[in-house]
């Protein structure tokens, strides 16, 4: 017991505590989805509400398995201290958290169960 029967692996560099400590990760509440056909990759504008910590926008890659009315009032989480980035003429203020499967699909990260929008992601 106590030794892990497989190394611990990671195609990416090691962070520190301090690191991840800076990447502000919130629950959101969606408001508005629309279509973005400027956009390189099959996308949707996002409207997101944070409570307390206010609205944002975002363009999100998940058209393959969420059709626009289905994302209205779902709850995700999202990096929400990401600089403000241009994506065709569109304005991303967040990134929402998806798991990345085969072929670019994108199954959304969401809290287990209700809770007030805003809140912080450790």
């Amino acid at each position: 017991m106590g030794k892990f029967k497989y190394p611990i692996t990671s195609f990416f560099p090691m962070i520190t505590w301090n690191d991840f400590e800076k990447v502000e990760m919130r629950v959101g509440r969606i408001l508005e989805v629309s279509d973005f056909p400027e956009a390189n990759n099959p996308s949707y504008k996002i409207v997101i509400d944070f409570g307390n910590y206010g609205i944002k926008k975002s363009s999100a890659q998940i058209t393959k398995f969420y059709k626009k009315e289905e994302l209205i009032n779902k709850q995700i989480i999202a990096v929400t201290n990401f600089p403000p980035k241009q994506i065709a003429n569109f304005i991303s203020e967040c990134l929402v958290l998806g798991v990345v499967l085969g072929n670019n699909e994108v199954v959304l990260l969401k809290p287990e169960r209700e809770v007030k929008e805003g809140h912080r992601i450790l």
